[in-house]
């Protein structure tokens, strides 16, 4: 899901990686869409076995947005170039938006990982240049535990939860506040930074063959991300009426 990385030098490392996070969470889509239709029973609002896994899908997301950024940064990726990738990370969201809202309209998507990175990417954006690698961990840590320390009821409305600092977690089928969040892409950028100073052949390195098919994942993440839920609602639905 997050921008690919800019210039002509594509790190196949990474990603391959985002292409994992893809295979990761299109499964977890798939069971919860099985689930929708009947054809299991989970509970994936409050079963560790689901919850879990969806923070550590939305972490990898934005570990590699982090890490994506750091070398945007290092490349010096423009800034129209930025913003035609940004405008098309927010047209998605609002279209994640709309979509939610048509078949979930109690508990539509209002601000969910796209919607995050959205605004993520462009605090990220603009900090960068000016923030030391050395400040991206406390920075990091600090705005993961914000939530635990600051809530407020103000933050509890659909206008208001996109910060994050809520007594309780709103009724939506997916929601990733800037806090704790944030939190994560910092650390992904500062490990990018220090790969890149420190270790840039892990970055860099050939990637195994078997893993080419990742890389194109992640290289086409969000074109997967918004296609992939409409495919498997569609071949189920279409799996239901057959089964009469």
């Amino acid at each position: 899901m997050p921008p690919s990385v800019a210039g002509n030098l594509r790190y196949l490392r990474l990603d391959a990686l985002r292409g994992a996070a893809i295979v990761w969470m299109a499964g977890f889509h798939f069971a919860f869409d099985l689930n929708h239709f009947g054809w299991i029973s989970q509970d994936f609002y409050r079963d560790p076995v689901w919850t879990v896994q969806r923070t550590l899908i939305v972490s990898l997301f934005l570990l590699c947005a982090g890490i994506g950024q750091a070398l945007a940064l290092q490349q010096g990726l423009s800034w129209p170039r930025f913003w035609r990738r940004w405008v098309q990370v927010a047209a998605c969201a609002v279209a994640v938006s709309i979509g939610s809202y048509l078949m979930y309209p109690r508990s539509f998507i209002s601000f969910g990982v796209l919607h995050g990175m959205a605004v993520m990417l462009l605090l990220l954006r603009f900090a960068a240049p000016r923030l030391p690698v050395w400040a991206c961990w406390p920075l990091g840590l600090a705005a993961w535990l914000a939530p635990q320390v600051c809530s407020h009821p103000f933050f509890d409305s659909r206008w208001s939860n996109w910060l994050g600092l809520v007594t309780h977690k709103p009724i939506a089928e997916d929601y990733v506040p800037i806090l704790p969040w944030l939190g994560v892409m910092l650390w992904g950028f500062a490990l990018g930074r220090w790969l890149l100073a420190s270790r840039a052949d892990i970055l860099s390195a050939e990637l195994p063959r078997i893993l080419s098919p990742l890389a194109l994942l992640g290289r086409w993440s969000l074109t997967f991300y918004m296609l992939h839920q409409p495919f498997l609602i569609g071949m189920l639905s279409l799996a239901a009426t057959m089964r009469g």
